[in-house]
């Protein structure tokens, strides 16, 4: 699993964490992870539930102790510092805004309790309404808001007090689809606007990948990747990334050579021997898997050169508007492309499939139960 941190200048570092451990009794929900958060940068923490992701945030924020390693703010150690001490706000999924508050004193509430002058208040509060574009609803309570308009405010009450870090722990998941999609993009403008570091949770890759700059990729307290949200597509690092992200077509096999100097793995698998790039911990003697993305799977009529060509027969296919999704099987194997709604196929149908030899890659690990499945 790779346990890497993204490289950056001392400088541009915001937050470092290192062998960041967290037990609780007998069961370690985070294993010793090291990754730094950037200045002015969207960083997410990706992972299904369980995987150990709201707790790290919950250690950074200073609502969960650290069983073992560091966090560093700045050159400042965190441990041993009072939440309500750190530069640190949280925006949590329920919103946890006071209902017996107007919107502006919900705003004001972190600044009232610091005793800040009556005019600096008012002015910040202001200034963070208009942000959020809310200022003309200042006078209203948390149960007369939509749901979206709760999420601004709890934003709002978060920026106003001027943190160097923004955590947000899966505040998009009470809201609907329509309305995910379109705080996404407030969220990403806020971030760039105000020009401070956002580290968000999330179960979604999609909201993932709309909103970050890097993403953090987790599994059973571990990190397996991190990266661009184009590194983490194109290029991932075993089997378990490609699946989480984008359900890639994964095809075990063996590999019979490595050429360390071209970074390319020759792998022998069902649908046949392939040479492409691989991943860094692919190594002769341990399990990979042949990494196929749907979209880049396509019919044709003759193979072409620079091709993984085979040919398969249809077994489901399932519409989705402009897209459909095409179940096949070949040697015993289900392969799923994604195809234009208007190239034929039909359940039953033999059909030649190929794809691009630079768009296959080579992974660690073995394909997870149930993956590559409609």
């Amino acid at each position: 699993m790779a346990n890497a941190h993204k490289t950056a200048s001392a400088s541009s570092i915001l937050l470092e964490a290192r062998s960041l451990t967290k037990d609780y009794g007998s069961f370690r929900a985070v294993h010793g992870v090291n990754f730094d958060i950037p200045d002015n940068c969207f960083v997410t923490i990706l992972g299904p539930s369980g995987c150990g992701k709201t707790t790290i945030l919950r250690m950074i924020g200073g609502f969960e102790s650290v069983t073992d390693g560091s966090l560093v703010l700045q050159g400042e150690p965190l441990m041993g510092v009072m939440p309500y001490e750190r530069p640190i706000n949280t925006v949590f999924q329920n919103y946890a805004l006071f209902p017996h508050l107007r919107v502006g004193e919900n705003v004001a509430f972190g600044l009232n309790l610091r005793k800040l002058p009556k005019d600096d208040v008012e002015r910040r509060v202001d200034r963070a309404l208009e942000t959020v574009k809310m200022q003309s609803l200042t006078r209203r309570y948390p149960s007369q808001l939509s749901g979206g308009q709760q999420q601004r405010v709890a934003l709002a009450r978060a920026f106003v007090n001027e943190p160097k870090l923004l955590l947000l722990d899966e505040p998009l998941g009470a809201l609907d689809l329509k309305m995910r999609r379109h705080m996404q993009v407030e969220l990403k403008d806020l971030q760039q606007r105000l020009r401070m570091s956002f580290l968000y949770v999330t179960h979604d890759q999609e909201e993932a990948f709309a909103l970050s700059d890097i993403i953090i990729v987790m599994n059973g307290g571990h990190i397996e990747q991190i990266g661009s949200p184009e590194e983490i597509y194109h290029s991932p690092s075993n089997a378990y990334v490609a699946d989480f992200i984008g359900g890639a077509n994964l095809i075990q096999g063996s590999i019979v050579s490595r050429d360390d100097a071209t970074g390319q793995a020759t792998i022998e698998t069902s649908i046949g021997t392939v040479e492409a790039q691989c991943s860094d911990a692919v190594c002769m003697g341990q399990d990979a898997c042949l990494c196929i993305r749907a979209e880049d799977t396509q019919p044709i009529g003759e193979p072409e050169p620079n091709t993984l060509a085979f040919k398969a027969i249809v077994t489901h296919v399932v519409f989705q508007g402009s897209v459909k999704l095409v179940e096949t099987e070949v040697a015993g194997q289900k392969i799923v492309a994604r195809l234009n709604h208007d190239i034929p196929a039909s359940v039953g149908e033999a059909i030649t499939l190929a794809v691009p030899h630079h768009r296959i890659r080579v992974v660690h690990g073995t394909p997870p139960e149930g993956g590559s499945a409609l």
